[in-house]
Order: structure tokens, then C-alpha cells, then sequence
């Protein structure tokens, strides 16, 4: 008997479904979700209700037409989380109605319940997979081609769309020989001759183009301006995946996208037509194919970056307002990053890398594309700026940025005489697309800019004084632009250009306009990173006028200098660790971090911020280091407490791990920067125990987590050894866990493998400090993983490379037991090794690995050569500095033995190494 709902849930559930929307009443609201999660545990037909409550138009309860569409919209949203987090979970006679039924909300009359119904029916394709739903693009297509009401067209095509959008790949596959885009292709194909100008526009917005480019070229004169968008948009797709397909049309193509990027009046015709430019500027083959039209497209690129009369309006509305709180919703949310240790933190350079993010263009043109097929940005819920948003300016001016790095000189030739027109325009709105225009292009061709920077700049540092708040902040960024050109400069050069650039964007990060306070910031953290050490001997100046920010700056600008703080101390922290600064600077950040709820999420950026600070200033952050270490302490037990409360109420949140992993953060910095007295009395004196709290840490479902947790393992290894020690049976069982390939290709395999990785560099950290009786239950199963790892092919390399760190290291106290399976170790072992920089984690490796060698020397034969040549290349200066903590004495040992062994034919066998080679051996050992 098919289900039926029944009369006094359907009353109860609209009215909780309508409440829990009640922006108005924050009670009334957050009671209504409570409600909503316990009947969703309790009752097994609570989709079913849902389902068919979102898609009945005639009201069955006493609430107002206006309350029961609410109910209704809430209804849909809230299937469609439930299909998205536990569509396995349900129970297959609910999963059938639910899909029955929801497809009839793509009939309703309301454009939004259809659009909802299309929602849940594409998270019910994307989580159940095609073949979990066969029927449904037929009946889709169906419902599409019907002569009926325009409302099942615009609701069948509108769900089409959305299952084009998020299932590209899925679409694209082979289910039991045959592949859905076949079926779909032809289908859409035939919508876009549709009479309807919104079925044609989705039907070309849904195809994932192939080979059908003569049908764009007939849809290119399409009266309907949402038809001609959907060509732009077709021509930058194929451009940044087919582009082949174009080059024959390129001519005709960027005179249609120039004719379409000039109709300013339509500003979204204009942005997907700029597109295009982009995407092509951006790929090898096309970018060679604009170059003669780039005299055409340059000045369209240009004067598309000039603000329209209604954004000129807002902003002329722009108020001094530095002295304005900040509204919550103003403020987007913080995240954390896990820090990274070992191979994998460094880059190929030799770099350190960053564990922040990068800084943000304000103001610029930032372009990111890091969301998932079909996935939309929900910038709403948090306010979004319309200075935030991806619009036509910024696409013309990431073009132009593109264009001028790969074509230099031309671009700037046509762009010169723009620019000294604009520059000192009367209207502000040119100023400031000027300013732009010249920060886009003059990184990209700085050999050609620099000649004339002498005579810009200057001007440019006017303009920090210009009476429009716009053009401030646009020219902080494009003085950040040129932050690197200047801070390399020596000489008069530097003081007549750089010196100004940094005291220029510096005093505007007190503007009384909290924008250009934002956009001064951010091009400072850019400057800072391109200075790098340059900005050693302005430490004091730039401290000085941080601490004024601190005590000026409200909460959203706060995020940002918390950047510019962190990002001085990772790049000139010697200098930031002179006592006068460091009297100046902690209490700011202590005065701050009083005001600082625990649950606030400002309390992210605040925590990443004092790890930086704090492994700047080395032993001087130990008096200001138990508040920080006790509160982290804090953090972390009452986020553990609350995600095991969760666990057993299935109505309550989760708590965010973000605090769990800056804390974990702030606690390796603080145990580096100490001396091993001071750490030790600040571990043992935590409560509860660091220690303890170490270990749920580690075996925490989250991937950042277990990627913190055990970087301050191994710092733990480091630092506090004789307080780890008592602890490592347990822990080292969990690293053994986690050392397991498996865990990192899982739903996240990057954040994966950057756990398994601090867990082989924690591993190597306690094998050369743990005695041999520690280890040795657990050297077969350490072996069995890390080589496991050394071998695989598939992981990143970094990965092998930490392994191999590992295995050597274990080598130190446990060679004997390492060593019958030297013959299988030492070929992927050298292998690997011979690409990772000489410091000292190699040549600790090295060391352990020559007493499993010396152990066992039999068993080189088949890579001694390769021992040698590894050898070989070792630098002096790392074995005279690492003296008897490096390999030096047991290469010199090795080769005595082989030389033993091997007898008379010695000198012969090093004649097989490169004669450099043999140099370099006679020349650093004793042998």
C-alpha cells in the first residue's frame, strides 16, 4: 500500500518547518531546528513527509498562505541536506517516494519550489549516482519536450541543468556500455532551437562542449541577450578545454566577443564575453592566436575597467568610517591550516613554505576557481561585498595581467597612452581603472615597465591621497604590485622608491576608511613576502605603526593584520625578537587576545598569528607563554569534550576543529621556542595533560587535526623527549595506524597524505631518541608501513622522501634489527634520497642508515656504487657542522670495510664512479 501521510504531523511539521525560519524570533527558531532534528531520529518517514510537503501547492493547515510557502521552501532545503549527509542511510521505500514525489515540485506554479525540487533531484543524482536513478533524465527530457505549460518546461529544463552542472564526469562515464551524455547530448542539442529563449539558454548552458561549434556560430546572432551569454560562455569553455576547435575561427570569434564585451549596458553579457579572454590568455595555443589582435582587444580590456555610473554612485557614497563597529555578518569566517613538517614543508627551492594562506587581492583581481563542478560560493550569508565579487572590471583586468606576462612590450605600447590620459583624469573613476590598469600590467612586462617606473611611482604615492576612497585602495594594491621591483633596488634606488612605496602603504593602514585600511594591509603582507629580509633593518617602524593598528582597528580589519604581523615575524624574525620590539608588540597582541572570546572565530587567525610570532622571538615569548600554552590547553580539552558530546546527541553540532588545530599549532611553536626546562615545567604542569590530550588528537577523525597533532608529536620527540618517553608504547601503536597508505586515498587523499607525512617525520624524531628496548616490538610493523611507503609510486614525492628520512633514522638505535633487510631497503632508500637537499634530517638518515650498513655489508652489493656516489656528494660544510651527530665517521667507516673486502681490486672498483666523484671521496674521508 503505497504511504500516506497523515493530518496531525503534516500540522506540526509545517508549523516547526515555518518557525525554523523565523529570523525574528532566534528562540522560537533554534527550537523549531531541535524539534526538527528529534523527529528526524524518531520517525523513519520524515523525508516522506518532507517530500511531500515541499511539493503540495494546496495548504491543508491553518497557516497563511505566506507561512505555509515558507514551510514549504524550508521543507525542500531541508531534503535536500538530508539527501546530501544520509541518503544511504534511508530506507528504500522512502528513497522511492522521495523520488516519486519531488519531481512533481518541477510542475508547481512557483518559480522557487521548482527550483528547489531541481535541487533535490540533482543531490539525489550526485549522491546515488546515475545508475541510482536511471529514469530520471528521460523523464526529465520528456517533461522538457512536452507541449505543456511553460512552468513543466522551465522546471524540467532548470533541473537538467543543475544534474549537467554538478555530474559532468558522472554523465560522461560508461554504465554497462552505454554513456548518458549520449542519450543527453542530442536532447539538448535539439532544446536550443526551442521557441522559448530560456529553454535554448539552459540548453546550451547544460552541454559540455564537444564538436558542435557550428551550432554556437548560428547561435552567435540570437536576439535574446541570455542566448548570446551562453555563447560567450560556450567559447571560453572550449577555450580552456577544447581549444583546438577554435583556432580556425579566432578571427571571427574576437570580433563577436569584443562586439558583446562592449555592450556595457548589459554587464553580464559583457563579463562572459571578457571571459573568454581570459580563458585564452591563459592556454598556450590560443594565447599565440591573439597576439594580432591585441592592438583590438587591449583598449576594450581597458575601458571595461572603468566603474559603470551605478557603481560610481554607491561608491562616491563612501564615508569615513574607521571609527564604525563592524556588523558580524560583515565579517566571513576564518579558517585554519594545518601545519606541515619534514620534506613535504619545504618547497623544491629549498624554501620553507607557508602554512598561511595567500594573501587576498583587496581591491585587485583576484581569480580562484576552487570550487567543485556546479558548486555555488554562498558569499550571501555573510554579507558579500560587491568589491568582492568577480565582475567584469576584474576579468578585464586579470586578462589584461595575462595578456601583458606572455606578450610584454606590445601590451604596454598600446597601453601607455591610456594610461598618462587617465592617470590625472578629473573623474576619479578613471584614476582609479588607471591605477588598476597599471598595477595589472606591470608585473607581468616589469622589464619594459621599469624604465618608466621612476616617473610612476611618484604618482602613484599621490594618489594615496586622493579625496576618493576607491582610488586609495586601489593604488595600495598596485604599489604591492610593484612591492618586489622595489625591495630588490639597491642604493639611492631603494631609498627614492622603496622606502616611500612601504611608508606609503603603512601610514594608509590608518586611513579613516576601514576599505583602504583593508587594502593597505593585505599590499603590506604582499610587500612584507616580497621583501623578505629587506625589511630587517624597518622592523621598528613597521612594529610602531602595527601597534597603532591594534589599538585603531575593528574587528574585520583585525583578520587581516593579524596576517601582516605573522608574515613580518616569518620573514624577518630575528629582527622582530630585539627586546624594545618585542616590549612594543606582545601587548598589543596580549591586550587583543584578552578581548578574544574562546569560541570566537577570530580566535584562528589570532592563534596562527602567535605561532609565527612566537618562533620569532625564541626564548623571549617565555614570559608571555603560559597564558598562551595554558589557554590552548583549555581549548583543546573543551573542543574534545564538546565533539564527544555531539557524538552521542545527534542533535547537537559538532564543534569546529579549526581550534583544535591552531591550538595544537601554538603549542609546537611555544615547546620549539623554549628552552627544554622552561617546556618541560609548562607540559607538566598542563591540565589536563598535553600529553594525554596529544593522543585523542591523533586519532581524531578530521585530517587537519591528525596533521597538527602529530607535528607537535614530533616537536614533542624534539623538545620534551623525557616527558614523551613514558608515553610511546600507546602512541607509537597510533602512529603504526596511521602510517597506513590507506588512510591517504581516502575523499581527501592531499589532506591524507600530508598526515601520513608529519606521522613518518614524528616517527624518525622519537627512532633517534627512543633506546632500543622501546622500539623493538614495533620495528617490524614501523618497517613493514614506512617501506611500504619508501616503494610506493603512487604518493607524493615528498612522501617517499620523508619515509626514506624515517627509515634511515630508525636506523640509529635500531640497526641491528633493520639490518637482515638491508638488501631490500638500500636500493629505494638511495633512490630516493639522492633527490633530497643535504641538511641535517639527511644527514641524521644517512648516519642511521650506515649502521645498518656496517651491520650488514654483504648486502649492498647490488647498490654500493650507488652508496658511494651518495657519499660522494655530501658537502663538507654539512659534515664538519654536523660533526658526530652527522654520518661523516660511518662513511668513513664503510669505506675502510669495503676497502677490506674488497683487497687489491679497490682502486679499480671507485675507477667505475665519475673521476669527480672519486675526488670527492679521497677528499672528505679518511679511508
Amino acid at each position: 500500500m503505497e504511504w500516506q501521510p497523515e493530518p496531525q504531523p503534516i500540522a506540526s511539521l509545517t508549523q516547526l518547518l515555518r518557525d525554523s525560519l523565523s529570523g525574528h524570533d532566534a528562540k522560537a527558531q533554534r527550537n523549531a531546528e531541535k524539534m526538527l532534528q528529534h523527529v528526524k531520529g524518531a520517525s523513519p518517514d520524515f523525508n516522506n513527509y518532507l517530500a511531500w510537503i515541499a511539493t503540495t501547492s494546496a495548504n491543508p493547515t491553518n497557516l497563511t498562505a505566506e507561512n505555509f510557502f515558507a514551510a514549504r521552501s524550508a521543507a525542500a532545503i531541508m531534503l535536500k541536506n538530508n539527501v546530501r549527509t544520509g541518503w544511504e542511510k534511508i530506507a528504500e521505500p522512502s528513497k522511492a517516494y522521495v523520488k516519486a514525489t519531488i519531481v512533481l515540485g518541477l510542475q508547481d506554479a512557483t518559480p522557487q519550489i521548482r527550483n528547489f525540487a531541481g535541487n533535490v533531484i540533482t543531490e539525489v543524482v550526485r549522491v546515488g549516482g546515475i545508475l541510482g536513478w536511471p529514469q530520471i533524465l528521460p523523464e526529465l527530457v520528456t517533461m522538457a519536450s512536452s507541449q505543456s505549460s511553460p512552468a513543466i518546461i522551465d522546471g524540467a529544463m532548470g533541473a537538467l541543468f543543475k544534474i549537467c552542472e554538478d555530474n559532468k564526469r558522472a554523465l560522461d562515464k560508461q554504465y554497462q556500455s552505454q554513456r548518458p551524455l549520449d542519450f543527453l547530448l542530442p536532447e539538448l542539442l535539439r532544446f536550443t532551437s526551442n521557441r522559448t529563449a530560456k529553454v535554448r539558454s539552459r540548453a546550451l548552458a547544460s552541454i559540455n562542449i564537444d564538436n558542435i561549434l557550428p551550432r554556437f556560430v548560428a547561435l552567435a546572432s540570437d536576439p535574446d541577450d541570455e542566448v548570446r551569454r551562453y555563447v560567450c560562455r560556450a567559447f571560453a569553455l572550449l577555450a580552456d578545454g577544447l581549444a583546438n576547435v577554435l583556432l580556425p575561427h579566432m578571427q571571427g570569434i574576437v570580433a563577436y566577443t569584443l562586439t558583446q564585451q562592449r555592450d556595457l549596458q548589459n554587464s553580464e553579457l559583457a563579463l562572459d564575453a571578457a571571459e573568454f579572454f581570459f580563458e585564452a590568455s591563459s592556454t598556450p595555443i590560443l594565447r599565440d592566436a591573439l597576439r594580432p589582435y591585441i592592438a583590438e582587444i587591449v583598449p576594450v580590456l581597458l575601458d571595461s575597467m572603468v566603474y559603470d555610473e551605478d557603481d560610481q554612485a554607491r561608491l562616491e557614497g563612501d564615508a569615513d568610517d574607521a571609527d564604525e563597529e563592524d556588523d558580524a555578518k560583515d565579517i566571513k569566517p576564518a579558517f585554519a591550516d594545518a601545519k606541515q613538517k619534514g620534506s613535504l614543508a619545504v618547497s623544491s627551492d629549498g624554501a620553507p613554505k607557508t602554512n598561511g594562506q595567500a594573501h587576498e587581492s583587496v581591491n585587485g583581481y583576484a581569480y580562484e576557481d576552487d570550487l567543485s563542478d556546479g558548486e555555488i560560493e554562498d558569499d550571501d550569508a555573510y554579507g558579500a561585498d560587491p568589491e568582492d565579487e568577480w565582475n567584469l572590471r576584474k576579468c578585464s583586468a586579470a586578462s589584461l595581467d595575462s595578456l601583458a606576462t606572455h606578450n610584454g612590450a606590445p601590451v604596454f605600447e598600446i597601453t601607455l597612452p591610456w594610461l598618462q590620459e587617465n592617470l590625472q583624469h578629473q573623474d576619479w573613476q578613471n584614476r582609479e581603472a588607471a591605477v588598476l590598469a597599471l598595477g595589472a600590467i606591470g608585473p607581468g612586462c616589469i622589464d619594459t615597465v621599469q624604465q618608466h617606473l621612476p616617473q610612476l611611482v611618484p604618482y602613484l604615492l599621490t594618489l594615496l591621497d586622493d579625496h576618493q576612497p576607491v582610488v586609495r585602495q586601489i593604488t595600495c594594491w598596485a604599489l604591492g604590485r610593484f612591492a618586489g621591483w622595489a625591495a630588490h633596488l639597491t642604493g639611492d634606488g631603494k631609498i627614492q622608491m622603496f622606502q616611500p612605496i612601504m611608508d606609503g602603504i603603512l601610514q594608509r593602514m590608518l586611513d579613516k576608511n576601514k576599505k583602504v585600511q583593508e587594502s593597505a594591509a593585505s599590499a603590506f603582507a604582499t610587500l612584507e613576502e616580497a621583501a623578505n629580509i629587506e625589511l630587517m633593518p624597518y622592523c621598528a617602524v613597521i612594529v610602531q605603526q602595527f601597534v597603532r593598528c591594534f589599538d585603531q582597528y575593528k574587528d574585520k580589519n583585525m583578520f587581516i593584520l593579524y596576517d601582516c604581523v605573522q608574515t613580518l615575524a616569518e620573514h624577518a624574525g630575528p629582527a622582530l625578537a630585539q627586546p624594545e620590539l618585542v616590549k612594543l608588540l606582545m601587548p598589543a597582541l596580549i591586550t587583543r587576545w584578552s578581548k578574544v572570546q574562546d569560541q570566537s572565530r577570530e580566535m584562528f587567525p589570532l592563534l596562527e598569528c602567535l605561532s609565527y610570532v612566537a618562533t620569532a622571538l625564541q626564548e623571549n615569548i617565555a614570559p608571555f607563554a603560559k597564558p598562551f600554552f595554558e589557554r590552548c590547553i583549555r581549548i583543546i580539552h573543551q573542543n574534545l569534550q564538546e565533539g564527544f558530546t555531539a557524538n552521542e546527541e545527534e542533535y547537537l553540532d559538532p564543534p569546529d576543529k579549526d581550534f583544535l588545530v591552531t591550538s595544537l599549532d601554538l603549542l609546537s611553536a611555544i615547546i620549539q621556542s623554549l628552552s627544554e626546562q622552561q617546556a618541560v615545567a609548562l607540559t607538566s604542569a598542563s591540565e589536563p595533560n598535553m600529553l594525554e590530550l596529544l593522543t585523542y588528537c591523533m586519532r581524531d577523525p578530521n585530517n587537519d587535526v591528525r596533521q597538527s597533532a602529530y607535528a607537535l608529536l614530533g616537536d614533542s620527540a624534539i623538545y620534551i623527549f623525557p616527558l614523551l618517553a613514558p608515553h610511546l608504547p600507546p602512541i607509537l601503536e597510533l602512529v603504526i595506524a596511521q602510517l597506513d597508505l590507506s588512510q591517504g586515498i581516502s575523499a581527501d587523499p592531499e589532506t591524507g597524505y600530508r598526515v601520513i607525512n608529519n606521522a613518518c617525520w614524528s616517527c624518525g624524531e622519537i627512532s633517534m631518541r627512543a633506546s632500543p628496548q622501546t622500539l623493538e616490538p614495533f620495528i617490524p610493523r614501523l618497517l613493514q608501513k614506512v617501506g611500504a611507503i619508501l616503494t610506493a609510486t603512487n604518493v607524493p614525492q615528498s612522501l617517499n622522501e620523508n619515509s626514506a628520512i624515517a627509515i634511515g633514522r630508525l636506523g640509529i638505535s635500531s640497526h641491528a634489527a633493520l639490518a637482515p633487510h638491508l638488501a631490500s631497503i638500500a636500493p629505494p632508500f638511495l633512490s630516493v634520497m639522492r633527490n633530497v637537499q643535504w641538511t641535517d634530517e639527511k644527514g641524521h638518515a644517512f648516519k642511521g642508515f650506515v649502521h645498518i650498513v656496517l651491520d650488514a655489508p654483504e648486502k649492498m652489493e647490488a647498490c654500493l656504487l650507488d652508496f658511494f656516489s651518495a657519499m660522494a656528494g655530501a658537502p663538507g660544510v654539512v659534515l664538519t657542522g654536523m660533526a658526530s651527530e652527522g654520518p661523516a665517521e660511518g662513511f668513513e667507516r664503510a669505506l675502510a670495510t669495503y676497502k677490506g673486502m674488497v683487497g687489491q681490486g679497490w682502486d679499480a672498483f671507485l675507477g667505475n664512479l665519475p673521476a669527480e666523484q672519486q675526488q670527492a671521496l679521497r677528499g672528505l674521508y679518511r679511508f
